[in-house]
């Protein structure tokens, strides 16, 4: 009974999962297939060495690989993402946790007016700010650079990372800081070797979702960069821009090794993930 119960329960999140993962092996697919079996119809979808015509079967390759990454021209965007995610997500979650434990923590004149500005600039759309963004950067020698990427990306992921990182900080009761005071501790020293160890779930949901907006990030990437700092986003669209119709082998290879990072960062971060994000929804 207790056996028949768990695969009824189970089966509607089978389903779904199922339903999800489907373009994903579907893109997994069209990556090893040659041009005439990505629009095949019906739909080829079983590989195999010989492919008779009208049938399911086609015949693998990997010469999509090769032609995305064999001449060497989209390993430096891979690298570039790699880079300017890594840093940004870093920056944001440093001075996001510091500005998101100083609002928890300290009651000042207009802290809810502060609260409310920097949620402020969350809700402003991006492109809004493109023009004089770009502006800005190409006065300041910061136009197709790394490091302008870092800066921009880390102000893009700092509200985020300040709303969330103050409600985990809210969770942690005082006294810790309390007593860690009483034995000399140094308001600074508490909250990095007291207090942040004990929202170790929120930093890890924290920078998850700053790795993917860092990492996903295409309008701003297509507009500051051209040669020396383009992304692995702009570069999977190029792909596709580079010849009359659309090559779906090569795209699918570009846009099957674009997930894998976010994918892997999430898979080994999972253990405090689900954590991070129900810490505070159950009040006792």
């Amino acid at each position: 009974m207790k056996r028949r119960a768990f695969t009824w329960a189970t089966l509607p999140a089978i389903l779904v999962a199922v339903m999800m993962l489907s373009p994903v092996l579907w893109m997994l697919l069209t990556s090893f297939k040659l041009p005439p079996d990505t629009v095949a119809m019906p739909p080829r979808f079983l590989p195999g060495d010989m492919a008779p015509e009208n049938s399911f079967w086609f015949r693998g390759t990997l010469g999509n690989y090769r032609h995305v990454f064999g001449d060497g021209d989209s390993v430096g965007p891979i690298l570039n993402s790699l880079w300017v995610a890594f840093w940004a997500t870093l920056v944001s979650l440093l001075t996001g946790s510091m500005a998101g434990y100083a609002l928890s923590r300290f009651a000042f004149r207009g802290v809810h007016f502060v609260q409310w500005l920097i949620l402020g600039t969350r809700l402003l759309p991006p492109l809004a700010v493109a023009v004089p963004v770009s502006f800005l950067f190409s006065r300041v020698g910061l136009q197709d650079t790394r490091f302008g990427l870092i800066l921009l990306y880390s102000a893009l992921n700092l509200s985020l990372s300040t709303w969330m990182m103050k409600g985990f900080f809210d969770e942690v009761p005082r006294a810790f800081e309390e007593a860690a005071f009483i034995d000399g501790y140094t308001r600074l020293e508490a909250f990095f070797k007291v207090v942040l160890p004990q929202v170790i779930p929120g930093l890890t949901a924290t920078s998850v979702l700053g790795f993917l907006g860092a990492w996903n990030e295409y309008a701003f990437a297509l507009t500051l960069t051209s040669i020396d700092a383009v992304t692995l986003p702009v570069r999977v669209h190029a792909i596709s821009a580079d010849s009359s119709s659309v090559t779906w082998g090569p795209l699918a290879a570009a846009a099957l090794v674009s997930i894998l990072p976010p994918v892997l960062f999430t898979f080994f971060t999972r253990r405090y993930l689900l954590r991070g994000i129900t810490l505070g929804t159950v009040k006792e």
